[in-house]
């Protein structure tokens, strides 16, 4: 694995818990005491021991070196979504599968497109391994529960709706729950859902809707992009309206409008004292590391698909809202790390466990909607996120 951040440190702590697939475990990161503290976090937890060791994961002939020097069946890249192509030419180069959980993104603009990687698949196919793309919450399990409702209880998906939810309290004036430089990347980008054949473009966290969920209560959620939307679209063909909406507080919507007037969150370069800065960046440096607000987060996420279209059953038109709920501190419980970096390090783990037992099989870049959904999210029941599903009256109203 390689990537020493909240995601990193779960996905090792729940792979240490499964002995029985995930046989030797070894952590690699630019800053080898991130990987020492997971690996002691370990070590207490559950007894395991890991290997760690330092990389730069954009260095491609050292992570080659390094694969070649573990002899690995699997590489689980939880680093930076920048260095996605790097650690693939790394597999190509050893002849080794590849996982993720989020898809690549050039470092000089803010553009969340799969085109990049899906032009790795006939070299992965002819090199005989496997890449699996986003294998985390959303994307990832969202786009799971998406499959899992046409396999089971839908004939077609007319509209989707994905519903992210954070209900958890850290108690800081502004910090994000995940890498700052990514989630503010995300949230200041125009928004796009897909409508009808294409992507409709709006200004950023222009369309907000109040929606009362499950364990959190009302929260304002707004409309975004988001790549699961881009391979949706692709592997649901018939859907007519994608949308993801994600929940942001009052304050954290305060403090990113005064960052992004004063120019903070700029990913462009600007000179001080003689020296390149790039603003966003040096915000990440003063903001909070995500992984330190473990001890201090409360309350829940919620987060899931509301799917309509035709009923299998041949019943007409039906509507079904599948979702898990996850608690912060029972998270941080397990494996030291709040429920935002547990809801995806724990499907970084299935994902590579359907990869290691042969579950999902291929040769190629695939990206997680293209495989059967059924024991995927058995093992979301096994491993710490249970999910449940019901039958809504009809469409939602937003």
């Amino acid at each position: 694995m390689i990537g020493a951040g909240g995601v990193g440190s779960v996905a090792v702590h729940k792979m240490a818990m499964n002995p029985g697939i995930f046989s030797d475990i070894h952590l690699a990161s630019r800053t080898k005491s991130k990987c020492d503290a997971i690996a002691e976090s370990v070590k207490q937890r559950t007894g395991v021991a890991i290997a760690t060791y330092a990389i730069d994961a954009d260095d491609v002939p050292a992570t080659t070196a390094l694969i070649e020097q573990i002899q690995p069946r699997l590489v689980v890249n939880l680093a930076l979504p920048y260095q996605d192509l790097a650690i693939m030419d790394a597999c190509l180069a050893t002849g080794v599968d590849y996982l993720d959980t989020a898809n690549y993104e050039p470092l000089d603009e803010a553009k969340f497109e799969y085109k990049w990687q899906w032009a790795y698949h006939d070299r992965f196919k002819e090199k005989g391994i496997m890449a699996l793309l986003g294998s985390g919450f959303d994307p990832g399990v969202t786009s799971v529960f998406a499959m899992w409702l046409k396999k089971h209880k839908l004939k077609t998906i007319r509209t989707l709706d994905i519903l992210d939810c954070n209900g958890g309290d850290h108690g800081q004036a502004f910090a994000t729950n995940f890498n700052p430089e990514i989630n503010i990347r995300e949230v200041t980008a125009p928004a796009r859902h897909w409508e009808n054949g294409d992507f409709v473009e709006t200004p950023a966290m222009a369309n907000k809707v109040e929606f009362d969920f499950e364990g959190v209560g009302p929260k304002n959620m707004y409309l975004m992009y988001h790549e699961e939307l881009e391979s949706l679209a692709r592997f649901i063909p018939e859907m007519e309206r994608g949308r993801f909406w994600m929940t942001f507080g009052d304050e954290y919507i305060k403090h990113l409008t005064v960052l992004q007037n004063v120019g903070m969150t700029r990913i462009d370069p600007v000179i001080y004292n003689g020296q390149e800065i790039i603003p966003l960046q040096f915000l990440k440096a003063v903001l909070p590391e995500p992984a330190s607000l473990g001890p201090t987060t409360k309350g829940k996420t919620n987060i899931g698909d509301i799917a309509t279209g035709e009923a299998l059953d041949g019943s007409g038109e039906k509507t079904f809202y599948i979702k898990n709920i996850c608690d912060h501190e029972d998270a941080y419980a397990e494996t030291g790390n709040q429920a935002v970096s547990y809801t995806t390090g724990v499907p970084a783990m299935i994902g590579a466990a359907m990869v290691l037992t042969g579950a999902w099989k291929g040769e190629g870049v695939f990206n997680i909607e293209q495989f059967d959904p059924d024991p995927f999210m058995d093992m979301l029941n096994q491993h710490g996120l249970p999910w449940s599903v019901e039958e809504l009256p009809g469409p939602v109203a937003f």
